[in-house]
Order: C-alpha cells, then structure tokens, then sequence
C-alpha cells in the first residue's frame, strides 16, 4: 500500500519539527510507517517489538506531539478508534470496509487542497476537506460471493 513520497528516517523528522529524539518516539513512528491506518493498541505492540517495553500512554503522548508537529496524520472514521498515517499534507482522503475495517488512501478527487468547497461557508476559511468512503472491499465482497471480486 504506497503512500506518497520517501518516508523519510523519523530522528530526522523529530528533530526537524523541534521535538527532541526518543527511543518511544521512534518507535512509534516506525511502527506507524511499518502499519499506516493502525489505531493506538496496534501500534503499541508494534512498538514493544522494537522497544521491549513502553506503556500504551506513553504511545498516546508520542501520537500527540506527533500529530501536532505536522509529523504524523489522525484520523477517526465513524465508529471506531483514531487510525495514525505518516502521509501528511496533501489532504487525501480514505477507503474504509463496512466489513473488515480495511482503510485504504484514495488521492484527493478534484484541485487542490481542500478539494471540496461548501456550498455555503457560513463565513469559514476553510484549509481542509475530510471525506472518507464506506463500502466493501474485494475480500468481504468475495466472502459475501459477490463474485466480481478481484483479489489484489
């Protein structure tokens, strides 16, 4: 599953967004690089792997600072738990499976960020567009014997 760009190394991420280089860091940027589109508990046995031990708060903190620097993206489809990507920026949008939970990057539909605009502002500067797509993926369309599944 591409994301867009170089990943760049995440002490060199750390650094240039000021926040100070620590091994749960990361970790926990790694971890997100390795499995974008995972929540917090998932990254935090990710991250154990590398680290040995840290503490699903101390994963929360690093997802916090993280998201604020611009380093790492958040975001939270209806009904189930934050999901972390390092792909930030470029105001994509998902692809997320009613069945599975599968979250997918779809590129952004039209123009520029953001690249849907109201019809109304209500006087709102607006700097960006959510938009997140509900379906079946192949998998649970072949599971359902949809039958015109194609498995990737």
């Amino acid at each position: 599953m591409g994301h867009g760009g170089g990943y760049l190394d995440p002490r060199a991420q750390l650094r240039a967004a000021g926040l100070r280089v620590t091994a749960p860091r990361v970790a926990v940027l790694n971890a997100v690089a390795a499995q974008p589109h995972s929540d917090v508990d998932r990254l935090a046995t990710e991250a154990r792997r590398e680290l040995g031990s840290v503490s699903t708060q101390a994963v929360y903190d690093v997802l916090k600072a993280c998201v604020a620097a611009g380093i790492l993206r958040r975001f939270e489809p209806a009904g189930s738990p934050a999901r972390f990507e390092v792909r930030t920026g470029d105001n994509h949008h998902h692809l997320v499976c009613r069945g599975c939970g599968a979250v997918f990057d779809s590129d952004c539909v039209v123009g520029r960020a953001p690249c849907l605009q109201p019809s109304d502002t209500h006087g709102f500067v607006i700097d960006e567009a959510e938009v997140v797509f509900w379906g079946s993926c192949p998998r649970c369309q072949a599971a359902a014997g949809g039958g015109t599944a194609q498995a990737d």
